[in-house]
């Protein structure tokens, strides 16, 4: 007799309406109605963009905490971040405390927003004796080069006269000198790893603040500022710290944060997706599989480029295994998915104004993965 028929649900949540962990549960409902016997595992996926944090912490059995921090503008916010389920990997996302969503738009200023919350997260992870530490740097409202990050954990930023500088880019302009003296020695005994999607340079007409800093708020006029403010931040870098961050790929992530994070935290940038299936496990688990389950909110011809479907897709195909997608919109393009994907459902029922869709949406993926499910059934695609 053959072992049962397993089937790994992998999704991405799908956002405004299910995380990834309420995605593979409502799979799961929908499976077990159409009477299939088979075996779910659950995998809670992202690409590190909103959400991984959480997923990475549902996937792994982790655990998820709230800190009170400084916000984008110093103001108190309730961040989060997490510790997996090895007790030794932390993950953060710098949204949930330097986020843009945290900022109205009539108050956005990359001048002066700061990383400052994400560093006072990053102090909060250290506190659990943490080895590593996964960031997602998705979604900032900052501009400052992880420079407030590094003041929240005992770094100082110095103008010519030995005055600690503002917090914000505006101010990197007039920054002469680098005093890590009292930076967190825990830092020193973990290794930091950034998910990021995002290939722009720090500086220049590709840089971070000409790319990003008008949807922060800024003018042309701040635009130019920003980026001559990060070129001297780069220059100091590299002449007192020995980091040449001006030009690597990735390094205008979140306003620069990935040129901070690699020069001060000797971090490494990886693609989101590659990030998550690596820490979930993913890759044991889709070997031993028979059929993939992925899905998210949206497919269409983006989700070619890093999404969290094609990758759990092309991570299928490379040990042959059959793919099946759900979403809560199939957009223009989709033609090339499948290429990896063989086979993509829909899950709204008619046509409903959005807000009812996001509020249906575990009810409707249920009832389209029962049907998908019933489909297998009546097929003979395995000895059930």
């Amino acid at each position: 007799m053959r072992n049962k028929y397993t089937i790994v649900l992998a999704p991405d949540s799908f956002k405004e309406s299910m995380t990834a962990k309420e995605a593979c549960e409502a799979m799961e409902r929908g499976i077990l109605k159409s009477g299939l016997p088979v075996r779910c595992l659950h995998v809670p996926m992202a690409d590190g963009g909103e959400g991984t944090m959480r997923s990475l912490a549902d996937a792994t059995g982790g655990r998820v905490f709230t800190k009170t921090v400084s916000g984008p503008l110093g103001e108190q916010v309730e961040a989060e971040y997490a510790i997996l389920g090895d007790g030794e990997t932390a993950a953060i996302e710098i949204a949930s405390a330097s986020g843009i969503h945290l900022v109205p738009k009539e108050k956005r200023n990359p001048l002066i927003t700061t990383t400052f919350g994400t560093g006072q997260l990053i102090g909060a992870c250290l506190g659990h004796g943490i080895k590593k530490l996964l960031i997602g740097i998705g979604g900032s409202a900052t501009n400052d080069g992880g420079a407030g990050l590094v003041q929240a954990l005992g770094g100082q930023f110095l103008d010519e006269n030995g005055d600690e500088l503002p917090k914000g880019g505006g101010s990197l302009g007039k920054l002469s000198r680098i005093d890590l003296s009292g930076l967190d020695s825990r830092l020193k005994s973990i290794s930091v790893e950034v998910a990021s999607d995002v290939t722009n340079p720090l500086c220049g007409p590709e840089g971070a603040s000409h790319v990003f800093g008008p949807q922060k708020g800024a003018s042309p006029e701040m635009v130019d500022m920003l980026d001559q403010n990060l070129t001297n931040f780069a220059n100091v870098i590299k002449k007192q710290l020995g980091h040449d961050v001006i030009n690597i790929p990735g390094a205008g992530a979140a306003g620069g944060l990935g040129a901070g994070l690699i020069a001060f935290l000797n971090a490494g940038l990886k693609p989101g997706i590659s990030l998550v299936i690596e820490y979930t496990g993913l890759e044991e688990k889709v070997k031993m599989a028979d059929m993939v389950w992925t899905g998210e909110g949206s497919i269409d011809f983006q989700t070619r480029f890093g999404k969290t479907p094609y990758g759990v897709a092309a991570l299928a195909k490379k040990w042959n295994k059959p793919v099946i997608a759900f979403a809560g919109k199939i957009g223009d393009g989709i033609e090339p998915l499948h290429e990896k994907i063989d086979a993509i459902f829909g899950i709204n029922e008619g046509v409903v104004p959005l807000e009812e869709a996001l509020a249906n949406g575990q009810r409707n993926l249920e009832r389209t993965a029962e049907n998908a499910a019933r489909l297998l059934k009546v097929s003979g695609v395995a000895d059930f």
